[in-house]
């Protein structure tokens, strides 16, 4: 199972962990996987690359993670966002992925 855990300071998200598989399907052939890859991965990249606003990213095979320092009011959207998709692909897939707070 594929467990996201969005990190917050009171009221405003900071960053996120994901980790493990979601072993729907076989390596190369999981689209649950994909999915949320390319969603963490497209956050991660822009809240660095494109924002360029102060964090830490981390990414190996079945784990990612983005921490946000300083202020993160920028990335709000971004992040909320992020969630509400993962929230909704946990919903679809509720056996392979699980969004906490």
């Amino acid at each position: 199972m594929i467990r996201i855990n969005f990190y917050s300071d009171g009221e405003l998200l900071t960053g996120f962990e994901c980790k493990g598989h979601s072993m729907s399907a076989e390596h190369g052939h999981d689209i649950v996987c994909a999915a949320v890859s390319s969603a963490c991965l497209m956050a991660a990249n822009t809240v660095t690359e494109v924002m360029g606003l102060d964090a830490d990213a981390a990414a190996t095979d079945g784990y990612m993670r983005l921490e946000i320092h300083g202020s993160p009011k920028s990335a709000q959207d971004l992040l909320g966002g992020l969630r509400l998709h993962l929230t909704e692909l946990a919903n679809e897939y509720p056996d392979n992925i699980k969004v906490e707070v």
